[in-house]
């Protein structure tokens, strides 16, 4: 089962943020709290949403988005932040419905975009993305400015 996320499921959606980023090889890069995603999600002005996956009344799985604009289109799209289901939930087509029903989302917006990234040595997920239609965009380079160079930047006269 899919569903959109609720402030209840906020718990559970920091401890598989904590997972996913293990996944990644990043198992202490998670500063994320309960409250920086209670805010984020539900707060007053909320700058993104989740859907969870639920496998026998289970959460096992999330998709965190949030919308984006194409200057290009005039019309917005939405960047998949992250998608994780539990390895031992994993074929049980959780994945799959959860893109399925973000793509569902663009599609009853009119949105025309919906992008993500994928690290590049997770070929098992690159496949998977390939086998339901998407493709790499291999001709950008992502670009960040973070910590003490972004306070730097913003700080420059």
């Amino acid at each position: 089962m899919i569903r959109s996320a609720t402030p209840y499921d906020v718990p559970i959606l920091l401890q598989l943020v904590q997972e996913l980023a293990a996944y990644e090889k990043e198992p202490d890069a998670v500063r994320a709290t309960e409250v920086d995603l209670q805010a984020a999600l539900f707060g007053p002005d909320p700058s993104a949403s989740a859907h969870v996956a639920e496998l026998d009344g289970q959460v096992v799985g999330f998709a965190l988005w949030y919308p984006t604009f194409s200057t290009w289109t005039g019309r917005p799209g939405l960047w998949l932040e992250d998608l994780f289901v539990r390895p031992e939930a994993r074929g049980a087509g959780l994945g799959k419905a959860l893109l399925v029903e973000l793509a569902r989302l663009c599609v009853e917006r009119g949105w025309t975009r919906f992008e993500w990234w994928v690290l590049d040595w997770n070929e098992p997920a690159q496949g998977f993305y390939r086998s339901l239609g998407a493709r790499p965009e291999d001709e950008w380079t992502v670009w960040r400015v973070d910590g003490g160079a972004l306070t730097a930047l913003a700080t420059t006269d």
